[in-house]
């Protein structure tokens, strides 16, 4: 098993994804407010708390290498923020980027929108469930679709292919089973996807996936002709 070198610092954080240190002090800030709330609401499990730059911000922020030019995001079961609010913040010298995230719990939107306050980060955050009527039409030309430890693949494709389009691409983080995950997919979905390994987790991968489409959708389609 391959040692992973272990990003746990702010330091290794920025000299590993070259972020600027008003970056490194955003994430400061949602590292303590995290740390803060966590203490009444269970964000992240707590294990994980002391490994937050590794775990969580690392995590995330890898996405960013996979997309390095896209600016409209798009982040379903976000949690405590993760990866969304880490692409946001990491990404908030460029003025064109936008991160929408969506997730259900309320209390874990209030600690996402107190992090997007205290950071001045551009996020919109969308408090329903992904399924939630009329969700699709809100997010045109969205370029990148991600989760984290939301669902298996083949459920997970069925809550993100409302919001492709021919251009879009999702990035998915999972564990161990990636790659069984994406043959079970396979099974009700076309999609072209390619395995990434995690810079944080050597036994997990992130899932590219491009072209998506439901099976049977393309049978209807030949169907009508």
């Amino acid at each position: 098993m391959t040692q992973l070198q272990p990003i746990d610092t702010p330091e290794r954080f920025a000299a590993r994804f070259n972020v600027s240190r008003e970056t490194v002090e955003r994430l400061e800030i949602y590292e303590a407010l995290l740390r803060q709330w966590q203490k009444g609401t269970n964000l992240v499990a707590p294990k994980t708390l002391d490994q937050v730059w590794h775990r969580h911000f690392a995590d995330s922020a890898q996405l960013l290498n996979l997309a390095p030019d896209s600016a409209k995001w798009l982040d379903l079961g976000s949690g405590a923020g993760f990866p969304g609010l880490v692409i946001a913040i990491c990404s908030a010298n460029r003025e064109d980027s936008h991160v929408h995230i969506v997730e259900s719990n309320v209390r874990k939107c209030a600690f996402c929108q107190e992090v997007v306050r205290e950071t001045g980060s551009s996020v919109e955050i969308h408090c329903e469930r992904i399924e939630s009527l009329g969700l699709r039409d809100r997010f045109d030309g969205v370029e990148i679709v991600t989760a984290r430890a939301l669902s298996p693949l083949n459920d997970l494709l069925a809550l993100a292919a409302p919001f492709f389009s021919a251009s879009t691409t999702g990035l998915f983080l999972k564990g161990r089973n990636a790659e069984k995950e994406q043959q079970e997919a396979e099974k009700n979905w076309i999609f072209k996807a390619e395995l990434h390994p995690s810079i944080t987790d050597s036994q997990a991968s992130i899932v590219q996936v491009t072209e998506l489409r439901d099976k049977d959708l393309r049978h209807v389609e030949a169907a009508d002709e």
